[in-house]
């Protein structure tokens, strides 16, 4: 006989047990995901579109309540600019693109930025 029914049933290497036949721990190693760099979509003030338009405009993209819409309308006014929202590249790349079309339709010259978050690289 080639050896003991002990060795017959032993376990092979590399199946979580060790040479003595003992358990050992296998751990995986998990890489870690990048967290997506935000952005700010940034609305910019000019003198012709009207405030109303530019109210409709935050309830309607940005799904601001009146209040609000108003509130950051006025900074807009008042300031030159106004932080409108954070987000990811291409969910804050989607909301500009709908703000300018729906300022051309209109005829409006409205216009919003992206600016990285502040401690992101990008």
């Amino acid at each position: 006989m080639a050896g003991s029914d002990q060795d017959r049933f032993r376990p092979g290497f590399g199946d979580g047990w060790d040479d003595d036949g003992d358990t050992q721990l296998l751990t995986e190693r998990r890489q870690k995901t990048k967290k997506p760099s935000m952005y700010r979509v940034v609305m910019l003030n000019d003198d012709y579109t009207p405030m109303d338009f530019v109210v409709w405009v935050l309830q309607k993209i940005f799904h601001k309540g009146m209040e609000d819409a108003t509130r950051i309308m006025l900074e807009v006014h008042h300031k030159g600019k106004s932080i409108v929202g954070v987000f990811t590249h291409d969910v804050a790349r989607t909301k500009v693109q709908q703000v300018h079309s729906l300022a051309e339709q209109n005829e409006h010259p409205l216009q919003c930025v992206m600016e990285v978050e502040e401690g992101d690289d990008e």
